[in-house]
């Protein structure tokens, strides 16, 4: 059975709210009640549904005719991407880490200056709508946040090359509330492997081992994403606190190499991290459209082989112009939760999935920069220093 259409899932969470729409009450009384959507908005209204990758941001910086205008973008009403502030509602989504991502050609006009110019554009939407977001920086922030009824809203960088080789700008970014960062895009970087690159480092070089030991006395979380087998070795290798794949899936299921490899995936139980899966139609199936059951099954997989307690959501909203079918906006998420309910999923392992997973990492890694800090301070390493003028 397919789920219900958005119309019962707000409906449901009415009747669960015990303010049922005189419009929808009517509907919801000639419908049977699906017990497995009924299941997923009892998920997602007690955890914070936690999406690892949004990339609003990017489409406010490219609308036309008014490109950074936060404004004219106005996502408090229906807009022409995936993502607004209604059908964030309607998708329940209660925590989103929103992506200030720059292209990997901006370090021709410089990288760190339209990083910061994406931060800017994401705080200010974030300022713009108290009433419905918060910037969070904290895992104890999400739950707090989403207590009050409002969205947690959370920065991710996606590219080191934004830091410059530098990790002062580094420490920087993370002061303006950046708490995870992808360590590639799709080109190597001076220090790191991309996953469709040349590979010329073979993985990690040791200035990029460095960013991962200083984004762990931070407590900015290690995001894998976007990088080469090797450098998630690498990572795993390195790294004191649990890493994330912010917006991948299963390569076992669909041979891509944005895609996660099983040998990688059965060391998630031993460091802690979370693999989000994507709706990236083409890392889901060779056929085209993919469906909401292509997800589930990489849901599915993933959990199989890491564990129920290393697996999240990570969309891709606004990122991609095609989606699976039933997964087509930022409002779809209670039917995907019923699709695995309807798999035999327990409340309990949707909760996980939603985002019991996540903030577990987040608190992790917050717990390991603690000590981190207190044994020492920030890295004043440099490329030169350490690869010799790579």
């Amino acid at each position: 059975m397919r789920a219900r259409p958005n119309s019962f899932v707000a409906a449901a969470l009415a009747a669960l709210l015990g303010a049922v729409p005189q419009s929808l009450e009517a509907q919801s009384q000639e419908e049977e009640p699906d017990p497995h959507m009924e299941k997923a908005i009892r998920a997602l209204s007690l955890t914070p549904l936690v999406d690892g990758h949004n990339d609003l941001p990017w489409q406010i910086r490219n609308y036309e005719p008014a490109p950074l205008d936060v404004a004219a973008y106005d996502i408090s009403r229906a807009t022409g991407g995936h993502t607004d502030i209604p059908r964030l509602r309607e998708g329940m989504v209660g925590a989103q880490w929103w992506s200030v991502y720059i292209p990997f050609g901006a370090v021709e006009e410089g990288a760190a200056k339209t990083q910061l110019e994406q931060i800017d554009v994401a705080r200010q939407f974030i300022e713009k709508y108290p009433e419905h977001f918060e910037l969070a920086t904290t895992a104890e922030d999400v739950r707090r946040i989403f207590a009050s009824g409002r969205i947690a809203s959370m920065l991710r960088m996606e590219g080191g090359h934004a830091i410059e080789n530098s990790l002062g700008a580094l420490r920087a970014f993370y002061d303006l509330g950046v708490r995870y960062m992808t360590l590639t895009h799709n080109g190597d970087l001076d220090w790191a492997d991309a996953h469709g690159g040349d590979h010329p480092h073979g993985g990690l070089t040791e200035f990029g081992r460095e960013v991962v030991r200083e984004m762990n006395r931070l407590g900015m979380l290690v995001d894998l994403s976007h990088v080469s087998d090797a450098v998630m070795s690498d990572a795993l290798d390195v790294s004191e606190a649990p890493i994330i794949f912010s917006h991948s899936s299963v390569r076992a299921l669909r041979d891509h190499t944005r895609n996660v490899p099983d040998f990688i995936l059965r060391r998630l139980p031993e460091n802690g991290g979370v693999i989000m899966i994507t709706f990236v139609p083409s890392f889901l199936t060779d056929d085209l459209p993919a469906t909401i059951e292509d997800v589930a099954d990489h849901i599915e997989h993933a959990r199989d082989v890491a564990g129920i307690d290393h697996v999240g959501i990570g969309g891709d909203y606004d990122g991609i112009t095609e989606l699976p079918v039933g997964l087509e906006d930022v409002s779809t998420y209670p039917e995907l939760f019923a699709e695995l309910s309807r798999r035999g999923w327990s409340e309990e392992d949707l909760r996980k999935l939603a985002g019991e997973n996540a903030l577990r990492v987040m608190r992790d890694a917050e717990d390991v920069a603690r000590r981190l800090r207190m044994e020492r301070g920030p890295s004043t390493a440099t490329i030169e220093e350490l690869d010799g003028g790579r």
